[in-house]
C-alpha cells in the first residue's frame, strides 16, 4: 500500500483550511485544492515513502501492472489511472460548471470525460452547493441566462451539512458554493468548462475565461435529479453511498476493528481518511493513517483491517 505526497492547488476561491485539516505545513495563500491521488498529466502523484518514494503513480502501475489495478482496469486504462481524488476548500463561490461526457470528450480528442461525486466534510452556517436546475431548462434561452447572469436563478441550489453526499454525472451543471469544504473523487479528467463566474476579475483585472459553446454542447438543459444521495449511516457497517459505471463509492464508520475482503474486486482501492486515525493492516504491511490522508491499497490484496484509534470515517473507492 502506499501514501503520496499532496499536489496542494492556489486558487482565487480557496481557503486556508485544508492544510489545517491535514495536518501539513505550506507557505501557498488560498489553496482551494490538494489533490490526493493523481494520474492527470503534469500533475502526477509522487509516492511519500517505502521502497517506492519517489515514484509517479503512472511509473508504480508500470512496475506493478495488473497486481495494482487489477486485471479489467489494467487492460482498459493501461497506466492511466482511472481517479482523481481532491479535496476543495472554498472561501468564495466557484465557477457555475459543467462537464462533458465520454463522448464529447473523445470527440476532442479527450480519452474520457468527468463524472464526480462530492462527499461533505464541513460547511459554514449557510453554505451551499448547486447541482442541476430547478426545472427544466430551454436551451434557447441559455445565452441569454448566462449574460445576465439570471443562471443563477434556475440552479437547484441547496444548503449543506457535513455528511451530505452528491452525484455529479457528466452533462449536470453544478458549483461549490462559498463554505463548503468537500471531498471529490471523479474520474481522471481536468475537462472543466465555465459557464458564469460572477464576473470575478484576477488581480490583473481580468474575467476567467467562459467556455459558453462547449458548455453549452456539454449541459443536459433537463437534468433536474441533484438533490443528496439519500443514505442512512451505520456504524461499523460499510454504507454504500455511490455506484456508477466509473466508481464505487462505500462510507466506512467505526469505532472498533474493521475487515474489509476484496478478493472479488479485481480493482485498486482507496482509501480517504475524512476523520479519526486508523492503523491499516494490508498482508505484511502496517501503516498509521490519520484525517486528511489517503491510501492505495493494490488488486492484489486479499484484504484490509482497520483499527481505530477511537472514531475514524473513511471513503472507501474502487473502480
Amino acid at each position: 500500500m502506499w501514501i503520496f505526497n499532496p499536489i496542494l492547488k492556489s486558487t482565487i476561491w480557496g481557503g486556508e483550511r485544508i492544510a489545517t485539516y491535514k495536518g501539513i505545513a505550506t507557505d501557498l495563500e488560498k489553496v482551494g485544492e490538494s489533490w490526493e491521488l493523481s494520474g492527470v498529466e503534469g500533475d502526477e502523484s509522487v509516492v511519500a515513502e517505502g521502497i517506492d518514494a519517489g515514484m509517479t503513480l503512472p511509473a508504480l502501475i508500470d512496475r506493478y501492472g495488473a497486481s495494482l489495478m487489477g486485471h479489467r482496469n489494467y487492460e482498459k486504462f493501461g497506466n492511466r489511472f482511472p481517479l482523481l481524488i481532491k479535496f476543495i476548500d472554498a472561501r468564495e463561490d466557484l465557477s457555475v460548471q459543467v462537464h462533458p461526457d465520454d463522448a464529447m470528450s473523445q470527440k476532442y480528442g479527450m480519452p474520457n470525460g468527468k463524472t464526480e461525486m462530492w462527499f461533505v466534510l464541513d460547511a459554514a452556517e449557510g453554505a451551499r452547493l448547486a447541482n442541476g436546475f430547478k426545472n427544466p431548462v430551454d436551451p434557447a434561452d441559455y445565452e441569454t441566462l448566462v449574460k445576465s447572469g439570471e443562471i443563477e436563478n434556475v440552479l437547484n441550489f441547496v444548503e449543506i451539512k457535513p455528511g451530505d453526499t452528491y452525484f455529479i454525472p457528466a452533462g449536470r451543471v453544478h458549483a461549490i458554493g462559498k463554505g463548503a469544504f468537500v471531498a471529490e473523487i471523479q474520474q481522471t479528467s481536468d475537462a472543466t468548462y465555465r459557464l458564469y463566474d460572477y464576473h470575478r476579475k484576477d488581480k490583473n483585472g481580468n474575467e476567467r475565461e467562459l467556455h459558453t459553446e462547449l458548455a453549452k454542447e456539454a449541459v443536459n438543459f433537463n437534468d433536474t435529479d441533484g438533490n443528496p444521495v439519500d443514505y442512512k449511516r451505520v456504524e461499523n457497517v460499510p454504507v454504500n453511498i455511490v455506484r456508477c459505471p466509473f466508481f464505487t463509492t462505500n462510507l466506512l464508520e467505526a469505532d472498533h476493528e474493521l475487515m474489509r475482503d476484496y478478493r472479488e474486486n479485481d480493482s485498486f482501492v482507496a482509501l480517504i481518511f475524512t476523520s479519526g486515525e486508523a492503523v491499516v493492516t494490508c498482508g505484511e504491511e502496517k501503516t498509521l493513517a490519520h484525517q486528511g490522508e489517503t491510501i492505495l491499497i493494490p488488486a492484489s490484496a486479499k484484504g484490509i483491517s482497520i483499527e481505530p484509534k477511537g472514531k475514524v470515517a473513511v471513503l472507501e473507492t474502487y473502480v
